[in-house]
C-alpha cells in the first residue's frame, strides 16, 4: 500500500509541473518506460499521445540502437525483451499479447519481423498476414497482402525488408505514418515493394542498374548473395515513392592477409555465418568437429559497402583479446540456420 501511495503522490506532483518540462523529462526515457507511464496516469496518456511529443519521440527512437529478443512460447505469453544503448544497465520487457488481442489469429503464434520507433511488425504463418502494432497509440493495424500475394513467415527475409517511420515535423499523422518495404526477384529482375500506412496501399517499382549517388539517406535491401557477388537494392528516403530504386552488385576484391574471410568459398560454409543488414555484412566464424553440434566462436568481421556500392570493403574485426573472453563452446542446431 505504501509503495502505491508513493507512486500516486509522485505522479500527482509531476503533473503540477509545466507541460513543456514534463515532455522534456519523458523524452529522456526510452520507449518501454514511456509506454508504462501512459498506462499509469490519464494526464500522462494525453501528453504522450500529443502529435508533437510523438514526433520528437520518434526522432530520438530512430537514432537509438535496440536489440530485441522475442519470446513466443504461447501467444498469451508473447513478450519482447529489449536492450538499448541509451540504458545499458537493464533489459526491458514489452508485453505484446495484450496488444494483439483485438486481432484474431485463431491461437496461432506470431513472428516478430521488424521495428522502427514505436511501430512493430508481426507476421502469422497459417493465416499469412502481417500486423503493425503501435506501442504509443496502442493500436493494431492489419497490412493488406503485397502484390506478390499472402506470404508465410518463411518468405520474409529480414535482410531484404525495412520498416521506416514518419518523422517529418510538418506531418499531421503523428505516429501513425510508416512505410514497410521489401525487395525480391520477380522475373529475374530486382523489384522494390513499398507499403504506405496512410494510403493503405502497396506500390512496386523495378530497380534500375546505376551507380549509387553520393550523399543523401539510403535504405539497403538484400536480394541475393553469391560466392563473390551480392545483389542489393538501394532506395533513398524519405522519397522512396518517387525516386527510382537502384541495383547494386558489390563484389569481393582480393584482400591481402589470410586472416580475413573473403566470399563463401574458403573452407566449410557452416564455419561462417553471414548476417546482412543496412548495407553491412557481419561474418561470424566458428569451428567444430565433424558430426558434432558443439562449436567454438573464432572470429567476427564487419564489412560494408563502398561509397559507389560496387564492392564490399573490410571495416573491422573483433580484437583477439576480446575473442579470448567470448571464445566459449556453444550448442548449435544445424537445421535451424537457413
Amino acid at each position: 500500500m505504501g509503495d502505491h501511495r508513493n507512486t500516486a503522490s509522485n505522479a500527482i506532483g509531476l503533473c503540477l509541473l509545466p507541460q513543456e518540462l514534463i515532455q522534456n523529462i519523458f523524452l529522456s526515457l526510452v520507449l518501454p518506460e514511456i509506454v508504462r507511464l501512459k498506462i499509469l496516469n490519464k494526464s500522462f496518456s494525453t501528453l504522450i499521445s500529443d502529435h508533437s511529443f510523438i514526433r520528437q519521440c520518434n526522432s530520438l527512437s530512430n537514432s537509438t540502437t535496440w536489440l530485441f529478443v522475442y519470446k513466443k512460447r504461447w501467444l498469451r505469453d508473447a513478450v519482447l525483451h529489449a536492450f538499448t544503448n541509451r540504458s545499458s544497465d537493464r533489459w526491458f520487457k514489452i508485453p505484446i499479447a495484450d496488444l494483439l488481442k483485438p486481432v484474431d489469429f485463431h491461437g496461432e503464434d506470431l513472428y516478430f519481423l521488424a521495428a522502427s520507433a514505436n511501430v512493430f511488425l508481426f507476421a502469422s504463418n497459417n493465416v499469412r498476414e502481417v500486423v503493425a502494432v503501435n506501442l504509443v497509440s496502442v493500436t493494431v493495424k492489419k497490412i493488406p497482402p503485397s502484390p506478390l500475394g499472402p506470404r508465410g513467415t518463411s518468405s520474409w527475409r529480414r535482410s531484404g525488408m525495412k520498416l521506416v517511420t514518419e518523422t517529418d515535423d510538418n506531418s499531421s499523422s503523428g505516429s501513425g505514418h510508416f512505410r514497410f518495404m521489401f525487395a525480391e526477384f520477380v522475373g529475374n529482375r530486382p523489384v522494390l515493394f513499398v507499403y504506405d500506412s496512410v494510403t493503405d496501399t502497396w506500390k512496386s517499382r523495378e530497380a534500375q542498374e546505376s551507380v549509387l549517388p553520393r550523399g543523401g539517406l539510403h535504405v539497403f535491401l538484400s536480394v541475393v548473395h553469391g560466392p563473390r557477388e551480392s545483389v542489393l537494392v538501394a532506395v533513398s528516403t524519405p522519397d522512396c515513392d518517387t525516386n527510382t530504386p537502384i541495383v547494386l552488385r558489390p563484389r569481393f576484391d582480393s584482400v591481402e592477409g589470410v586472416n580475413l574471410t573473403v566470399g563463401f568459398n574458403w573452407g566449410n560454409l557452416i564455419d561462417r555465418l553471414h548476417v546482412y543488414g543496412d548495407g553491412y555484412m557481419m561474418i561470424v566464424k566458428s569451428k567444430g568437429n565433424n558430426g558434432r553440434s558443439v562449436r567454438v566462436l573464432k572470429g567476427v568481421e564487419l564489412w560494408g559497402l563502398s561509397l559507389d556500392g560496387r564492392k564490399w570493403e573490410f571495416v573491422s574485426s573483433v580484437p583477439n583479446e576480446v575473442m579470448s573472453v567470448i571464445e566459449k563452446p556453444y550448442g548449435l542446431e544445424l537445421d535451424a540456420i537457413t
